[in-house]
């Protein structure tokens, strides 16, 4: 009969690096890692509602900390350029005299153009973060996607006013990077288009909008469909360039066509300069920010 000592299997000291070995393996595997820190884990189509909820935590968290209490957002389009830029690409290609380039030419005329409205989208930042952002209380403080053009002018803007502004970059198939105006503090790196819109709207006060292509239209008409539909307060939307939005957008039209009613013509706006764009705003809330 064997004792209760000859049960226990006997343990061979001999393989101690054997066994090292496999705790190594064991401390490695992606399995034993952290969830929190398990890279693949977070990227996988499971955690997609996870990643959801980080992206909607995360820009909470860092706009709670800087007491941003409301934001006045700001879209347009990322290929309008400095007046200085347009005019210098303008110069070049006219030097070159090349028949070839009479298209490229044209568009380079039309960006230097166009590029007045960085300007004032630039003014209009400058002026509604110097009046409204406080210390205690940052106020109207000026979102835009992060990116360049008429994002960066914003951003531009209140960096002149030295206060701080939000840029919600989004990552793109083609390789881009936030504009060195945004608050290093407040930049955020979206995957998922529709957080960053959410986003955008959380704290809004207020819109508005330059010339832009599908992106600006795109967040423009969301929101105009948010308010009409009263899934969001209403709110002044400023459409910046009557001679542009007039030709992209026949408002008259759909209400002619029965498409929408008249009383959603006053969902908005459309004015020349940075300054009307700041007079609809006081207007709206005569003058202070609401609660």
């Amino acid at each position: 009969m064997k004792s209760e000592r000859d049960r226990i299997p006997a343990v061979d000291m001999s393989s101690e690096s054997e066994q090292a070995g496999l705790l190594r393996k064991i401390l490695q595997s992606s399995s034993y890692r952290l969830a929190q820190e398990d890279k693949e884990l977070l990227a996988s189509e499971d955690l997609r509602p996870v990643r959801l909820q980080l992206e909607l935590l995360k820009p909470e968290r860092y706009l709670r900390e800087h007491n941003v209490r409301s934001t006045i957002v700001v879209f347009g389009s990322a290929r309008l350029l400095p007046p200085d830029h347009a005019e210098a690409r303008l110069e070049v290609l006219e030097r070159r005299a090349d028949p070839a380039l009479k298209a490229e030419i044209a568009r380079a005329r039309k960006q230097l153009e166009y590029s007045r409205y960085y300007v004032e989208a630039r003014h209009f930042a400058k002026i509604v973060s110097r009046r409204f952002q406080k210390e205690g209380r940052r106020d109207f403080v000026v979102v835009t996607g992060g990116g360049p053009g008429i994002m960066e002018a914003a951003n531009r803007g209140a960096y002149d006013a030295g206060e701080r502004s939000i840029g919600l970059n989004v990552t793109l198939p083609h390789e881009q990077a936030p504009n060195p105006f945004v608050t290093p503090e407040l930049c955020f790196q979206f995957r998922y288009f529709g957080l960053r819109k959410m986003h955008f709207l959380l704290r809004a006060r207020g819109l508005v909008a330059f010339p832009g292509g599908f992106g600006t239209l795109d967040e423009l008409f969301e929101t105009l469909t948010l308010m009409q539909t009263k899934k969001v307060a209403t709110m002044p939307v400023v459409l910046v360039g009557q001679q542009f939005w007039s030709r992209v957008i026949d408002f008259n039209f759909l209400l002619e066509e029965g498409m929408i009613d008249k009383e959603d013509l006053k969902l908005f706006s459309i004015v020349d300069s940075a300054d009307e764009a700041i007079t609809v705003l006081c207007d709206f809330y005569q003058g202070t920010p609401p609660e």
